[in-house]
């Protein structure tokens, strides 16, 4: 077995992922060049399509809001030495805990009923994330299976639900959301400041994934139940010698994946939707294992590959609208190639970005013997 590669942190952060990132465009780019397009004016119109104009922005960082939740989600319970692929059932309760408050409680003002639509959302993703965690600290059972089984669950509960319980009659959704229980726009925030910006699903949920990023950065590295997370996820031997339970700080790590997989419902049912629908999380869910794989499930990383996702999202439906022989099958392909290299792949990029700062380091050390010599 080869010894473990040691990084500077800015390096396995940033520099591990650039290269990943890098080589996985250079492969797309000749899957391309192999249907006879120009990859470099895919590219262009890809970056185009996605930062290029004021909407393209705004649904780029729409989608990296769904991508940031669900991505933090995954690298909380990883920390722990959890492997959460449960988001996308998490997310799917956690839409159910949203809508009973927004519908149930829209007689109270709108400054409670969004925090508590919020809370709300949290609090059922953290529940439905909470029973796998139990179950694996207490039973046993992996938190793997559990997880998959529970979004079979959710999505079988959402729909017994919104068809039988609380959903319009004929229809596959509920009544609208009244309009103090939605979160605003930010074209329409912005709009009497004579800020004017196109429309785009964009609201203020971004603003609280970048809050629940920084909080969850606190939490791990600088507080005393981050401690003992990435403690328990680095060696339960050790954790128990020094007083943690690894049971307890399973538990825990797995109610707050859930709960941070709850923001995506936010976005989609309060920010965008205004109502409950089978289906919301479209998959979002399953992109955040990639997003926090790429992000190194370090909170900054996780926005960083949250924003690039939000842009292959958004410039990879520009790009096929206007290249047509490039479908969004083929984006989905490229996507794909992102994660394989940035998952699958990680150890040879982490291999190759040591190699060039050893050599680095080498040529730093060497140079002022050189420049001793030659004086």
């Amino acid at each position: 077995m080869s010894a473990p590669i040691e990084l500077p942190k800015w390096a396995d952060v940033v520099l591990v992922p650039l290269v990943s990132v890098t080589a996985a465009f250079v492969v797309a780019g000749l899957v391309v060049l192999s249907i006879g397009e120009n990859p470099v004016e895919a590219t262009r119109l890809l970056l185009a399509g996605s930062l290029g104009s004021g909407e393209g922005l705004g649904f780029t960082l729409y989608y990296a809001t769904d991508f940031i939740f669900t991505g933090l989600a995954v690298a909380v319970a990883y920390h722990a030495g959890l492997f959460n692929i449960g988001g996308e059932g998490q997310a799917t309760v956690a839409g159910i805990g949203a809508a009973l408050v927004c519908l149930y409680l829209d007689f109270l003002p709108g400054v409670l009923l969004l925090p508590l639509g919020i809370l709300g959302a949290a609090a059922f993703g953290a529940a439905w994330g909470f029973v796998p965690g139990w179950l694996q600290a207490r039973r046993g059972s992996h938190v793997v299976i559990t997880t998959i089984m529970f979004n079979f669950i959710a999505a079988t509960l959402i729909v017994h639900l919104v068809v039988n319980v609380i959903g319009e009659p004929g229809l596959t959704e509920t009544r609208a959301f009244a309009a103090k229980a939605t979160i605003p726009y930010v074209h329409e925030l912005l709009a009497p400041l004579g800020i004017a910006l196109p429309t785009s699903p964009l609201n203020l949920t971004f603003l609280l994934a970048l809050a629940a990023s920084y909080g969850i950065w606190l939490l791990v590295y600088r507080s005393r139940l981050g401690y003992a997370i990435r403690t328990v996820g680095a060696n339960p031997g050790a954790a128990v010698y020094a007083g943690i339970s690894p049971a307890r700080v399973i538990m825990i790590a797995m109610a707050l994946s859930g709960a941070l997989a709850g923001g995506l419902a936010v976005n989609e049912i309060m920010g965008v939707q205004h109502r409950l629908l089978l289906e919301f999380t479209s998959s979002y869910g399953f992109v955040g294992i990639a997003v926090a794989l790429m992000g190194r499930s370090h909170p900054g990383g996780v926005v960083l590959a949250a924003v690039l996702f939000g842009i292959l999202y958004q410039g990879g439906a520009e790009l096929a609208f206007e290249t047509p022989t490039i479908t969004r099958d083929m984006v989905v392909v490229i996507g794909g190639v992102v994660i394989l290299f940035a998952g699958a792949l990680e150890g040879l990029f982490r291999r190759l970005v040591a190699r060039g700062l050893g050599v680095l380091r080498r040529v730093r050390a060497a140079a002022p013997r050189r420049a001793a010599a030659e004086g």
